[in-house]
């Protein structure tokens, strides 16, 4: 267990680094609130892109954890090939798709239009680098289901270090290098996809832990692609659902201002470093389940994501702890001197995100398991009633009759989180999710 989920909390930590640096970066050089808040909306954003190809990284991950745990490489192969060729037409129907849409999409949001124009001149770098997005998650997707962390780590490390150094660069203007301020971020955003899908790419070409990209292998296959998907639809509804119900939920934020959607952004990205724990063992879990499943050993799947489930709870309700009674001096430290309202405003979301860190960190690994073990549909079914049947209707209530503001909103947000954990846990002990075929 920890031999998957160290390498990848150690990559996960580096990819939240990024995130708060962005957030510094703009809190200290870029310093006006319409820029916290569209930095906030990009967060988002950029979190749709990526989780856009879990339609085939779900797939790819449970399959090829499988198909290792059965000792079939040839197949894990196979399934990995399948799983580039449907990443290349899912990322050209994104890239155009994106291009179309970015416009009305981010108005949707209810930024103020200040903080909108921001937001589209952020994509206008991004869109095109999509396909390089794709390369990087699925690549890393199929490796991590063999147990493959280290590779993973070792790329999504060079990936971050390049986002931090390229956007510092340009935003601070280092050196020979101008300050290009805002559009220093987007530049160095793009460069770390690059960067990533290049080295993926290198090292699937020449193989590694008995994955390797083949020619031969990615004429499509329709029997394989099917059993991809039929894993992998669910499973990137799940998380598309999540992400769309979360900008649904900061757009409702975004209507009480820029100080407000700053003060959300300031948390959420804070927030993010306790959901590290959570990240990592799920996808720890995702493995230990997938491969123990293959090998047909239940009672071990079973127990290694109790391990993982508390281990990473642990950990997540340590920090829960820290910003709860720390919060004011955490978001203090992102913001100027000056703004004082909108750190204020962060340290009481803080405290609620400190009481959020048990039920998430359930959530997570065990939804993780469930996903390593093929059963895609039950999380769908838990998103749909935690967001569309809790978290929106009782935010509209908190903003719109009780006046509650941003506070309010992140209350609906942990009664969600609350609801989706009983669920959650109701599915794991059941035991279905064992007798999955896929």
């Amino acid at each position: 267990m920890l031999r998957l989920a160290l390498p990848v909390l150690a990559e996960q930590l580096l990819f939240s680094l990024v995130l708060l640096t962005d957030v510094w970066l703009t809190g200290r050089f870029l310093k006006e609130a319409p820029q916290l808040a569209a930095i906030g909306l990009i967060a988002y954003l950029l979190w749709f892109l990526n989780s856009l190809f879990d339609f085939v990284t779900i797939g790819a991950t449970a399959l090829t954890a499988r198909f290792v745990g059965a000792q079939k490489l040839s197949d894990a192969r196979l399934a990995m090939n399948q799983s580039i060729l449907i990443g290349i037409a899912l990322a050209c129907m994104v890239t155009l798709f994106g291009f179309l849409v970015a416009n009305p999409a981010i108005h949707m949001l209810g930024l103020e239009s200040d903080a909108a124009a921001l937001a589209l001149r952020y994509l206008d770098y991004i869109l095109p680098v999509v396909p390089a997005i794709m390369f990087q998650r699925v690549g890393i997707a199929a490796l991590r289901g063999a147990g493959d962390m280290v590779t993973a780590f070792w790329v999504m490390t060079i990936v971050n270090l390049v986002n931090i150094l390229v956007s510092c660069t340009l935003v601070i203007g280092l050196g020979p290098f101008p300050s290009l301020k805002w559009d220093g971020l987007a530049i160095g955003t793009a460069a770390a996809y690059v960067t990533g899908a290049l080295l993926v790419l290198g090292i699937l070409f020449r193989g590694r832990s008995g994955l390797r990209l083949e020619i031969g292998l990615l004429k499509p296959l329709v029997s394989m692609m099917a059993r991809l998907l039929k894993i992998g639809i669910p499973g990137g509804f799940d998380v598309i659902s999540v992400i769309g119900c979360n900008l649904w939920f900061v757009s409702l934020i975004n209507r009480l201002g820029n100080e407000a959607a700053a003060a959300h952004n300031v948390a959420i990205r804070l927030e993010s470093l306790g959901f590290l724990p959570g990240a990592a063992f799920s996808l720890a879990a995702t493995t230990l389940a997938g491969q123990y499943l293959g090998a047909r050993q239940p009672q071990h799947a079973s127990r290694s994501v109790l391990h993982a489930c508390l281990t990473a709870c642990g950990i997540m309700t340590s920090v829960g702890i820290a910003f709860y009674f720390g919060g004011l001096q955490l978001a203090g430290f992102f913001l100027a001197p000056e703004d004082t309202v909108i750190a204020r405003l962060s340290a009481d979301l803080l405290r609620i995100a400190g009481l959020a860190m048990l039920p998430l960190g359930i959530e997570m690994v065990l939804i993780g398991a469930l996903r390593g073990a093929g059963d895609t549909r039950w999380p769908l079914c838990f998103t749909f009633v935690g967001f569309l049947g809790i978290r929106i209707p009782l935010t509209y209530v908190a903003i719109d009759i009780l006046d509650w503001g941003v506070v309010g909103a992140w209350y609906a947000m942990l009664i969600d989180l609350v609801a989706r954990c009983v669920m959650v846990l109701f599915r794991f002990f059941h035991g279905g999710w064992k007798n999955i075929q896929v």
